[in-house]
């Protein structure tokens, strides 16, 4: 049983499916990403998925269902990965869960001036108050978007935040991918 509110938006709902679905495969994922479709559309042109899509209601008419696509290619950076995509009509939005690890506000103080990306990553990795997260990011052709951020040292469904603007850079390279 999904652990996603009745009451949130389509989007909002999507993005948690996508979060309990990583939760489920555990830490230490490479990053995988999501076509978001219409269900009620799914539905209508794929009768033999409606078994596998739920009960119809008005929760799932007005939802999006996310497919996870191909793995990423591994040793490819994301953003090159992601400049590589186009998406057909029939998809509506995307999502991408990913991990990395983060520090606290107070610690960008103390950046360590001159590394390179590869200097910076192992800094951050030996940081004291690193922390581990879980991002799932989805954004919709109209713009619309959202995220959930999940810590692993507090790896709850209810301790999963939700917003819009959460990880605002990875939303921006996400609705890239359904420019023309």
């Amino acid at each position: 049983m999904s652990n996603t509110p009745m009451a949130a938006s389509p989007l909002t709902r999507a993005v948690l499916e996508i979060d309990e679905y990583a939760s489920g495969l555990g830490w230490d994922q490479p990053a995988r990403l999501f076509a978001l479709v219409d269900t009620a559309r799914l539905r209508a042109q794929e009768p033999a998925l409606a078994s596998q899509l739920g009960p119809e209601g008005e929760q799932a008419s007005s939802g999006f269902t996310p497919i996870e696509q191909d793995e990423i290619p591994a040793g490819k950076p994301l953003d090159e990965f992601l400049g590589t995509i186009a998406w057909p009509d029939a998809v509506v939005g995307c999502a991408l869960t990913v991990e990395r690890l983060m520090l606290p506000p107070s610690a960008e103080a103390s950046v360590p001036q001159g590394l390179s990306e590869a200097g910076l990553a192992k800094w951050v990795a030996e940081h004291p108050d690193r922390q581990e997260v879980r991002m799932t990011v989805a954004v919709l052709r109209d713009g619309t978007r959202d995220s959930a951020l999940r810590l692993r040292e507090k790896d709850s469904p209810t301790e999963v935040l939700t917003g819009g603007d959460l990880v605002p850079g990875l939303a921006e390279a996400l609705s890239a991918t359904f420019e023309e």
